[in-house]
């Protein structure tokens, strides 16, 4: 009988050991609430002034509190680790503030994350600096990117969309007002145009005029018409439909100048330099532009189709130089960006700020998005498996970078809500010749037969 329960046991422990290893592999976000979570709390709290001495986080006391141990137990003086604030467990990890010692900078505890990450038993450890002497570990109970599922509260709002998971489990917001032009490259099926289609959907919600300038006949930004104030599907579009906007910034420009007649006594809140400082009754709408396969602007294959590229190279360029007051920003795609591209592709990749850079075929393609403002991302940008589609890396001028992954959309449900907001589309008078026409929705047949009506004798 003893035998019987021994193995009854052993069957069961091993049953739930094979669980939890199931369970960890196929549902990670379950098995950290459950298994994972009082584990890594429970290895903090029990090696956290071991692990900070070893990761050499630890400060000699001040001399008072030396002497009052000597004093009253006659121990050996040890040094103290930073302050440990309330472990604050979420749906992906755990959150602590640390409060440093003196002489210790946020660079110490960034240093020293792998050696946590190990010593914790967590995915990743993140550190990110909350005020001076405090800092904040987030740490990351296994791979966020590996199923995306984005935050459920999300600091979204006018021209602030979160399109994105970063590899932190916080979201990637896509802010025009801080990073007004972006580009975007990646080869094809890396999920550029998942990226793409996110943002797109996340804008068409928003008192935005989009305008699109799709090359390939239309394929990529077609299906989004019903939202879209203006859409170009081939190079002679395109170029008509690059003036119109340079027209429409500079009418901006005279607007803002206008408003800009200072007087004598003019309050400072009615003096501006860009769109943002003006009434809202007189602000004219924000104009998104993507711009999908760009190199299909600069590539020619006649001499005499030479000077309107040269034409339209030196439109974009003017709008990345000046675009930002007048509230014009820039989603500029493709998969290579670089100086073979022609005249004017350097100068107008350097009036990008942003970078996001997803699976390339080569290092040189990567060192074009990321190699001018955060060189070691270039690295992580050549690492990007194509079985992970959507994964990418993102860095702006500031030098910081970080990898991020973008939920699945579909084209249908992305066509769908385009249709459903296409009442939001604000009034651009210049953009009217442009808009795309889109047929009306087909009326479902609801299945009924109906009599026909009598005829009259």
């Amino acid at each position: 009988m003893t035998d019987l329960v021994t193995w009854a046991e052993l069957g069961g422990s091993l049953a739930a050991i094979g669980g939890a290893a199931y369970a960890r592999h196929a549902y990670p976000a379950a098995y950290w609430s459950t298994v994972g979570l009082p584990i890594s709390v429970a290895r903090l709290l029990a090696s956290y002034t071991s692990t900070m001495d070893a990761c050499g986080l630890t400060v000699e006391p001040p001399r008072w509190r030396a002497l009052a141990v000597r004093a009253t137990t006659r121990r050996e003086v040890r040094p103290v680790p930073p302050r440990r604030g309330l472990i604050r467990p979420t749906s992906t990890g755990l959150r602590v503030r640390l409060r440093l010692a003196p002489g210790q900078e946020p660079a110490d505890v960034a240093a020293s994350a792998e050696r946590l990450r190990h010593a914790w038993g967590v995915h990743a450890v993140y550190v990110r600096d909350i005020k001076p002497g405090v800092v904040e570990l987030r740490l990351v109970g296994f791979d966020v990117l590996r199923k995306v599922r984005m935050p459920r509260r999300t600091a979204g709002d006018h021209l602030r969309v979160p399109v994105a998971l970063r590899e932190d489990a916080t979201a990637f917001v896509r802010d025009y007002r801080a990073v007004p032009h972006e580009l975007v490259l990646g080869a094809t099926l890396s999920g550029k145009s998942m990226y793409l289609r996110n943002l797109l959907t996340k804008l068409a919600a928003q008192p935005v005029a989009l305008v699109g300038i799709d090359c390939k006949r239309g394929v990529e930004l077609a299906p989004f018409a019903a939202r879209f104030s203006a859409l170009a599907t081939d190079p002679d579009q395109a170029a008509e439909l690059l003036p119109v906007l340079v027209k429409e910034m500079e009418d901006r420009y005279d607007l803002i100048k206008a408003r800009q007649g200072i007087a004598p006594g003019t309050p400072e809140e009615e003096i501006t330099s860009d769109i943002w400082g003006l009434p809202e009754d007189e602000r004219p709408a924000p104009i998104v532009m993507f711009i999908d396969e760009v190199a299909e602007l600069f590539l020619v294959s006649a001499r005499k189709e030479e000077e309107r590229r040269d034409e339209m190279v030196t439109q974009l360029i003017r709008l990345a130089q000046l675009g930002r007051a007048a509230g014009i920003y820039l989603e500029v795609c493709g998969q290579r960006f670089g100086a073979e591209l022609g005249k004017g592709a350097t100068m107008l990749r350097a009036q990008l700020t942003g970078r996001v850079c997803h699976r390339v075929n080569d290092e040189a393609s990567a060192k074009m998005a990321l190699g001018d403002i955060a060189p070691e991302a270039v690295y992580a940008a050549c690492a990007i498996a194509a079985e992970l589609p959507g994964l990418a890396v993102v860095g702006d001028t500031s030098g910081g970078w970080s990898r991020i992954r973008t939920p699945y959309l579909s084209l249908s449900d992305a066509a769908a809500t385009c249709r459903e907001v296409a009442h939001l589309a604000p009034d651009v008078p210049a953009l009217v010749p442009f808009r795309p026409y889109v047929p009306p929705a087909p009326v479902k047949d609801s299945g009924l037969v109906t009599a026909p009506l009598p005829v009259a004798e």
